[in-house]
């Protein structure tokens, strides 16, 4: 098998992994309200459920980077991250107790933590100007999970029968279902996913090469690993590049292994950078918002409209429909405009969601057909901002952040927007009735990162583009 088989294989698989975190996200989430009220669990355990699995994400996503980073593996990782999937959702199945379901999650919720080493991964398989479209085709795998997922419930809710002491029914039947799931994966990334970052040649060859740093180098945080057909690009100093031929690189892993990626590294000078904190502060905020409304949907479908688990699985194919929609939308606008671009549009978008859920939702009037309607509309501008928001700024850190640790940084990425999806549920969980001033809070919030965005517009682009504007304004 030739190494552009294994990159195909590779990027196949890692797919399948985003796509069954949403297809897991899909059969859980319409269940789990009336799974922990037959538990007789308090409202709040609903906050507490969802949080639980942010909460393992975000404490084992930088170790799961860092890791990746030291060792220039990330098939291991997931393969050891996905037992604990396993285990967790075999939890959920069992369900004896609202506190062994609270568990169940906390424990799938490791699992997710090898995300920051795929985003890694990619990001050093990637060139910046394609980055952003490989990005949103991966999550877009994980909203076509989404879609899917549904489909699933319309048969999971049928289950009616014991396994043995095990009670299967339509509240127990996805931990087992999505148990399974996890227990195939673990098959299919053994035979098909393959630690090599491939990088493509002219004329579709494909060859592997690993970046040779100089020790003295390291000092110089902010160096992508874009490589181009012919030529790849090398950090020397902090304002000159030099071109080195690919056949001069080596499909080895040898240097890299024994070289120090962190030698050097400053936590500080790294993240603490206007550039960085903006993208961070939008990846909090939009995950902040976005969790928060996913939190408040089945209980307010519930009160206003009736809603069942068929009624919330439908609703949330239909919103399955629409963000991979507009995630391939984006696809396509990322290699027309700027990520800077991208993301303004994106805040734009979600500020007018959260102004007109704001108005319409907080004190909903005119009986069933213009309430239903009101409704959509919010969820529809809500899930329109998502992708815009999303991809540019993954695609954004991913370039202002330095390639040989970025496992690790995208480890604190995802930390962050795991801490978000702990305050969220959280937050919105003790005010489903106070929708002012969840949505209040929401919307000074998403007003706070558009105002930091358009102070610091200047500064998010990669840094690789401004050192070419120098070196074309000194050579004229």
């Amino acid at each position: 098998m030739d190494n552009h088989q294994k990159r195909n294989l590779t990027f196949l698989t890692i797919g399948l992994i985003f796509m069954l975190s949403g297809i897991e996200y899909a059969v859980i989430l319409p269940t789990i309200w009336r799974y922990l009220q037959i538990l007789e669990a308090p409202p709040y355990f609903l906050g507490l459920g969802l949080s639980a699995f942010s909460l393992s994400g975000l404490l084992t996503g930088p170790l799961f980077g860092f890791w990746s980073d030291r060792c220039k593996t990330t098939k291991s990782i997931i393969l050891f991250s996905n037992l604990f999937e396993i285990a967790g959702n075999f939890m959920y199945f069992i369900g004896y107790s609202k506190w062994l379901l609270l568990w169940s999650r906390l424990v799938a919720g490791v699992g997710a933590g090898a995300g920051s080493s795929i985003f890694g991964f990619l990001t050093q398989s990637t060139r910046p100007e394609e980055r952003a479209s490989i990005f949103a085709a991966i999550m877009a795998c994980r909203q076509a999970g989404l879609l899917v997922g549904p489909a699933f419930n319309l048969f999971l809710r049928l289950c009616d029968f014991k396994l043995g002491p095990f009670v299967v029914n339509k509240y127990t039947s996805p931990g087992i279902f999505m148990c399974l799931l996890w227990m195939l994966l673990q098959c299919v990334v053994l035979a098909m996913y393959w630690d090599v970052p491939p990088i493509s040649s002219e004329g579709g060859a494909v060859m592997v090469e690993m970046k040779r740093e100089e020790d003295d180098q390291e000092e110089v945080p902010l160096m992508g690993s874009d490589e181009e057909p012919v030529h790849t690009y090398r950090a020397v100093s902090s304002n000159q590049l030099e071109i080195s031929t690919s056949s001069e690189t080596e499909p080895s892993h040898g240097s890299s292994t024994v070289s120090n990626p962190f030698r050097n590294f400053s936590a500080s000078r790294e993240f603490l950078r206007e550039e960085v904190v903006v993208l961070l502060t939008a990846q909090f905020i939009t995950l902040f918002n976005q969790t928060a409304l996913e939190t408040m949907v089945t209980p307010m479908t519930q009160r206003y409209f009736s809603f069942g688990e068929l009624g919330n699985s439908l609703m949330y194919s239909l919103c399955g429909v629409e963000v991979i929609l507009g995630f391939f939308f984006v696809r396509w606008l990322s290699r027309k405009v700027a990520d800077r671009v991208v993301l303004a549009v994106g805040l734009v978008i979600c500020c007018t969601a959260c102004i007109w859920c704001l108005i319409f939702l907080c004190n909903p009037r005119g009986g069933y057909g213009w309430e239903l309607t009101a409704f959509i509309i919010g969820v529809f501008l809500q899930l329109l901002g998502l992708p815009f928001v999303a991809v540019s700024q993954v695609s954004l850190f991913s370039k202002v952040t330095a390639e040989k640790t970025q496992g690790f940084s995208q480890g604190v990425r995802r930390s962050i927007g795991g801490l978000a999806t702990i305050l969220g549920p959280l937050w919105a969980g003790g005010l489903t009735n106070n929708l002012y001033i969840m949505l209040g809070m929401m919307l000074a919030l998403l007003i706070m990162i558009t105002v930091m965005t358009a102070l610091s517009y200047d500064h998010l682009i990669e840094p690789r583009a401004v050192q070419h504007a120098q070196s074309s304004d000194s050579g004229g």
